[in-house]
């Protein structure tokens, strides 16, 4: 072999061995590529984690039942009482509404505000009477959110303090709406408390944020009924425009206290293709069917 031929055959040992090398370089890079793609999904796994099962860590109440149905409220035990078949009759009409044939007419069909024409009328009794009845089904669960934010009263009413909320997911300390639900101890319940008082809490009702907290509430289970308990109607703006994000409003009168001119303005501020029902409250007298509480509904068959 001559010299040129000993050259050639170097030559092409450097050069296959520059070709290896880069293989390897590619493979390792290759490698380090793919390890760095699954770390970021490793780590990314319990941000998603954290999301869809938000409830799971998020805020716990502890109701104290036998508290609640000594002060009147729906009872949670197989003792049937009278509170318990009239709300039995004033969720019926909902769920119909929320889950029937009427519900393909209605804008986020599952979500019902409770209001009334003005304070002191009994919506926040109603509001909880009607979570209580409802998460007792078998097939519903039940999202109880205290959108009164400026005299919240859900808390007060159950005898908890108050936790972080509403306010807080609405203000953007918390990322994700899952973040405020407080499960209870009863299994079908779950609660969003109004949580800590803000100067600008009337305008942040009116948010896009709040519009996104209600598509989620409305369309994150198809067995969800969403309860919430809104500001009366007449003075405060903002709970008309809360009226064009659910799709039924029951309306609290409280009975030999409520003027009929107050419920005929407050129903004005409904939006008018909305379920309107309208419960009695306080009533002194049984209707014929037994109940001490009136429910009437007007709107769309």
């Amino acid at each position: 072999m001559n010299s040129i031929e000993k050259a050639l055959q170097k030559k092409n040992e450097q050069v296959k061995k520059i070709q290896e090398k880069q293989s390897l370089d590619i493979a390792s890079k290759e490698n380090l590529s793919a390890q760095s793609t699954i770390e970021k999904a490793e780590k990314a796994k319990p941000a998603t984690k954290l999301i869809n099962e938000g409830l799971t860590t998020s805020q716990h109440i502890e109701i104290d039942f036998n508290m609640l149905e000594k002060k009147g409220f729906v009872s949670t035990s197989s003792q049937r009482s009278l509170i318990n078949e009239e709300y039995r009759a004033v969720k019926r009409k909902l769920l119909n509404n929320a889950f029937g044939p009427l519900s393909k007419s209605l804008n986020n069909s599952n979500i019902i505000m409770v209001t009334s024409s003005r304070p002191g009328e009994g919506k926040t009794f109603t509001a909880v009477n009607l979570a209580l009845s409802i998460a007792l089904e078998k097939d519903k669960t039940v999202l109880l959110v205290d959108a009164d934010v400026l005299k919240p009263n859900v808390m007060r009413t159950l005898e908890q303090e108050n936790k972080q909320g509403l306010m807080e997911y609405l203000l953007g300390e918390k990322d994700n709406i899952s973040e405020v639900m407080s499960r209870t101890n009863l299994d079908n319940l779950t609660i969003v408390t109004a949580g800590k008082s803000h100067h600008l809490s009337t305008e942040l009702l009116a948010s896009e944020k709040m519009f996104d907290a209600v598509e989620e509430f409305a369309n994150r289970y198809t067995d969800r009924v969403v309860i919430v308990d809104t500001p009366p109607l007449l003075g405060i703006n903002e709970t008309a425009i809360l009226a064009n994000l659910a799709g039924q409003a029951l309306v609290v009168t409280e009975e030999g206290k409520t003027k009929l001119i107050d419920v005929e303005n407050a129903v004005k501020q409904l939006n008018p293709e909305m379920a309107i029902g309208f419960l009695v409250n306080k009533a002194q007298k049984t209707s014929s069917d037994g109940t001490g509480y009136g429910y009437y509904y007007a709107g769309n068959d």
